[in-house]
């Protein structure tokens, strides 16, 4: 089996593991299962060899849970699209880690957003929504947006008042819309 893994030492590897078709290996190479990495490579240039152990079998907790699936699936291709291979990044795996903590909690969607909007982040591309909203009264709401030429996109309030203790699935739906375009219009593309 030839598998992508992000390690704390080595960052985004590619390597071979041998015997990965066997059952007892198999079951555990999973999207998002924390591994023991023993990476070989005769050099940067090419691809190495990797001999794997399971720690933590996250992945399987969320097979029942087609959100929080997504979820880990969305946020491991974020890494692998937006890092560069070989390439150690101590904040990147922290926040990796990160993100199984959050899914375990009541209010993981909104936890999620906000890590999303950190690992862009850390990865240089900074969303600053507090600098890029104006603010609107509306029959005594609050309403944030963004205004460009072409358009005026409204921002949830939970994404600039970061304090707000219940937010309806109709702003979290939107929250996870907004990231998803700036992710596709000013990064992807």
């Amino acid at each position: 089996v030839i598998a992508e893994i992000f390690m704390r030492n080595h960052g985004k590897v590619s390597g071979i593991i041998f015997g990965g078709t066997s059952k007892k290996i198999k079951n555990y190479l999973q999207i998002g299962n924390r591994l023991h990495i023993n990476y070989n490579s005769k050099n940067d240039n090419r691809i190495g060899y990797l001999k794997v152990e399971i720690i933590d079998a996250y992945s399987p907790l969320y097979f029942d849970h087609k959100q929080k699936l997504s979820c880990i699936t969305s946020a491991t291709n974020l890494v692998k699209i937006l890092t560069a291979d070989s390439q150690t990044n101590i904040k990147v795996y922290k926040i990796i880690n990160d993100l199984f903590l959050i899914l375990k909690s009541d209010d993981w969607l909104k936890k999620f957003i906000f890590w999303e909007l950190e690992l862009l982040k850390v990865l240089g591309y900074d969303l600053e929504l507090e600098n890029l909203v104006e603010k609107d009264i509306i029959e005594d709401k609050v309403i944030y947006y963004a205004k460009s030429s072409s358009e005026k996109k409204y921002v949830p309030n939970f994404l600039i008042e970061k304090d707000i203790e219940t937010i309806d699935k109709k702003a979290l739906l939107n929250g996870l819309k907004l990231v998803g375009d700036y992710l596709d219009k000013t990064i992807l593309k």
